[in-house]
């Protein structure tokens, strides 16, 4: 049995990427919804604008992921 270290470490590094960016992402959006209850005005639609477009990303990338794992 040989083993492509190669494809392993290059599938690694963009897990653990994509994995950050997601993590991060939604994280955002959790500090937007934050900012949403103590903003007035304009500044709490945006925050919650923002919010809302950062969880529909990461659904979007989430779903994207299982079509990959589904169309295989």
């Amino acid at each position: 049995m040989k083993i492509d270290w190669a494809a392993l470490g290059s599938v690694f590094g963009v897990s653990l990427i994509v994995t950050v960016a997601l993590v991060g992402l939604f994280t955002l959006g959790v500090v937007g919804l934050t900012k949403k209850e103590t903003a007035r005005g304009g500044t709490a639609a945006l925050a919650a604008t923002g919010a809302y477009v950062c969880f529909a990303a990461c659904a979007a990338a989430v779903s994207y992921g299982i079509y990959l794992i589904v169309a295989k």
